[in-house]
């Protein structure tokens, strides 16, 4: 029995393939740091939706955002290429929010962290 769904090998290759074809593109030609997450591909293997997170402001999002529609179709011809598979996924550009959730996280615990110090000390 196989552990991994075709979808699940397939989003992963996807998802390194594109992180060499655009780590390096997106460094020259975005203003804010930019990490592709995950990619999720469709049971029939037709969609794949890659995900990104963004490190900057609305300004740059909607750059990086811009930025990616345009250079859309060349990277689904890219991966047909390297896929070597009968069928490319279409594929779509979709933000990730999750990396800007954890760092408020991250920086609302540290708020109370500090918060509780500082009481603990007044308490002495």
């Amino acid at each position: 029995m196989r552990q991994f769904k075709r979808s699940d090998r397939l989003g992963s290759q996807i998802l390194r393939d594109v992180q060499d074809l655009l780590s390096e593109e997106c460094a020259v030609n975005l203003e804010a740091m930019v990490t592709f997450t995950d990619v999720e591909v469709t049971a029939d293997l037709k969609y794949a939706t890659i995900f990104y997170s963004v490190l900057g402001g609305d300004d740059a999002k909607r750059h990086a955002a811009d930025y990616f529609d345009r250079v859309r179709a060349r990277v689904q011809s890219d991966l047909g290429r390297l896929l070597r598979i009968k069928n490319t996924p279409e594929i779509r550009f979709r933000f990730d929010p999750s990396i800007e959730r954890g760092m408020r996280i991250e920086q609302l615990l540290n708020e109370i962290s500090n918060e509780n110090g500082r009481e603990k000390k007044d308490n002495i």
